[in-house]
């Protein structure tokens, strides 16, 4: 996208799919949203400059998002982080007593549980371990900022929009646990070769399919040709590709080129 003028920012392209692309009603494109669903997909996770993207500037861009919004982003790392312990521990990529020697928080949940449930399977104790690391965490954020609300003084959405800054997050303690356990997943397992490999086969399977779709006219859905009829069609092409799941996307390369390619289990989006 870069290479003509573009780019691609989930939080936009999802902005884009529920304002433009999805096709539901004959008055109007998009689906019919509230303005704080929309605006809480372009603001959950970062701040826009208005003078940057104007095209966003009726999102009121200058003030907070409400706490539904900001609460998004970290309920979103959370479910990240914690799912992919699992899906490494299901690979076969995860180094238990690595992760309980680098990571204090997972070791004294595991204790805890080992300590309660004698003789209890290896995968149920994990399971368990890993559950109350959730809610831990969401526990966390949940009661931290409620007291940062609570402090502030702040009695509606129009205050929390005006406010300095967002009221949503962790407490001292609790982001350090957390960020101790991202540390060792992009330590042991993002980068774990088995992953890295596999992510570059992928990211070669992607810019291929994209070449191949930009060049070929009538190799994309219905749909989609007739969009790019509208619009410059390698924006098209990006909606088509960003909507694949990551198989769909294999068997397409798999499809076109021949080549079959494994997908990863864990990822970090």
């Amino acid at each position: 996208m870069r290479a003509r003028g573009g780019f691609f920012n989930h939080n936009l392209h999802a902005l884009r799919i529920v304002e433009q692309f999805e096709q539901r009603y004959l008055d109007f494109p998009g689906l019919n949203l509230t303005f704080e669903v929309r605006e809480g997909i372009i603001k959950h996770s970062r701040d826009y400059s208005a003078a940057e993207f104007p095209q966003l500037r009726e999102y009121l861009l200058d003030r907070r998002p409400p706490l539904e919004a900001q609460l998004i982003d970290w309920g979103d790392e959370i479910a990240y982080n914690t799912a992919d312990l699992d899906d490494a521990r299901e690979a076969g990529l995860l180094d238990l007593a690595a992760l309980q020697e680098e990571v204090s928080f997972f070791r004294e949940v595991y204790e805890e549980v080992g300590a309660s449930h004698l003789g209890a399977r290896g995968k149920l104790k994990f399971n368990e371990a890993l559950k109350r690391m959730l809610d831990s965490l969401a526990t966390d954020l949940i009661e931290t900022t409620q007291q940062r609300v609570l402090a502030s003084g702040v009695s509606s959405t129009q205050e929390i929009r005006s406010a300095p800054k967002r009221f949503a997050g962790f407490s001292d303690s609790a982001a350090a646990r957390n960020a101790a356990l991202k540390r060792f997943l992009f330590a042991h397992i993002y980068n774990h070769p088995a992953i890295t490999e596999d992510r570059d086969r992928s990211v070669q399977c992607l810019e291929e399919l994209f070449a191949y779709y930009l060049a070929t006219h009538g190799s994309m859905p219905a749909f989609y040709e007739e969009r790019a009829q509208a619009e410059p069609r390698h924006i098209i092409v990006c909606d088509y590709i960003a909507g694949m799941t990551d198989q769909f996307l294999l068997r397409q390369h798999h499809e076109h080129f021949g080549n079959a390619v494994r997908s990863t289990t864990a990822t970090q989006d």
